[in-house]
């Protein structure tokens, strides 16, 4: 306090009244006493405290890409939760994963992270299963990755695209398409399986030409429904492994002149906002996302706070929102 005071020009005294009641000093005298402390590298007491105990208060969030909606919700789940005990969360776009990988071990090497929150299926550098017992608390959300042996707060993927591929069955169709996401998303290879169950359950054929793979983009999910009803016998209906896509494909669909849900039904996966505000209305699974964020963060803090917390699966309810953008096939 005493450098801070001599670059700043001001008493001892004037220092610790700009830290602790900001608002009884002038604006210029405050500013003074910030650049100060920038300049000298001061700590308040309570930040040193939290260094002396070996914690930040703050969390890493690993996010797969941070330009799709769909972690808008799960990420609000985790900051609320985080922030009612104190912690601060930082955000890591695991797009640039080349790039941020110096950074994050940076992170973990000078302990100024207390815990981590994996919204993918990887760590986003190279660390052998040895290694990970030296790293800060874990959890994984939204996907499931078993070798990781991470606690884990995610939905059945599988049953939930039953589901959804089974509700167009019900409807009548018997040309239903898949556009599935990533292959390197475990969620992807649950949500294609559970669309084959579904046509094996009622004896249809598993066409490869009907199964397509995307990226979970708007653009991906126009361009292979181009493809999908390009086709000599195009399907009556499309499953898409998110919103996004699907919004995508019905985009698409209406640009080649068909009517939709009368000429092709859509249903996607996730229920973001924008989903019941398309047009038609999208027909999706509905996912937890403030709830996965909230519940992952949950089970860090346990962590956190010294407590034994078991390894696996947490699954979360899911639910089919049926709306305008499915119907019965023309006969």
């Amino acid at each position: 306090m005493k450098d801070v005071a001599k670059v700043a020009g001001v008493s001892t005294a004037t220092v610790s009244r700009t830290l602790m009641n900001p608002d009884k000093v002038s604006s210029l005298t405050r500013q003074k006493v910030e650049n100060a402390v920038l300049e000298v590298g001061y700590y308040p007491h309570n930040l040193a405290k939290n260094l002396r105990r070996n914690e930040s208060r703050t969390i890493l969030v690993i996010v797969p890409n941070i330009s799709d909606p769909f972690f808008t919700e799960i990420i609000r789940g985790i900051e609320e939760t985080a922030a009612e005990q104190g912690y601060l969360v930082l955000i890591g776009d695991c797009t640039h994963q080349q790039k941020q990988e110096h950074a994050f071990i940076n992170l973990l090497i000078t302990k100024r992270i207390d815990g981590m929150v994996l919204l993918g299926s990887s760590v986003p550098f190279d660390v052998s299963k040895e290694d990970q017992k030296n790293l800060p608390p874990m959890v994984m959300a939204n996907e499931f990755s078993p070798e990781l042996e991470l606690p884990t707060v995610h939905i059945d993927n599988l049953t939930a695209a039953f589901n959804a591929t089974h509700h167009l069955q019900k409807l009548g169709h018997k040309r239903i398409a898949c556009i599935t996401g990533p292959d390197n998303m475990p969620l992807c290879h649950y949500r294609l399986q559970g669309y084959i169950q579904a046509l094996r359950r009622t004896g249809e054929d598993i066409r490869d030409e009907y199964i397509v793979r995307g990226n979970f983009t708007h653009k991906s999910g126009a361009n292979l429904a181009k493809t999908l009803l390009s086709l000599p016998e195009p399907p009556s209906a499309i499953f898409c492994h998110s919103d996004v896509m699907a919004i995508g494909a019905m985009w698409q669909a209406k640009k080649m002149g068909l009517k939709l849900p009368e000429d092709l039904s859509v249903v996607g996966f996730d229920d973001l906002d924008l989903a019941q505000y398309s047009e038609p209305a999208l027909t999706t699974v509905a996912q937890p996302r403030y709830e996965i964020g909230h519940h992952s963060m949950l089970l860090l803090l346990e962590q956190l706070q010294g407590r034994l917390v078991s390894k696996g699966s947490r699954l979360l309810d899911v639910e089919l929102i049926i709306r305008a953008s499915t119907c019965s096939p023309k006969s």
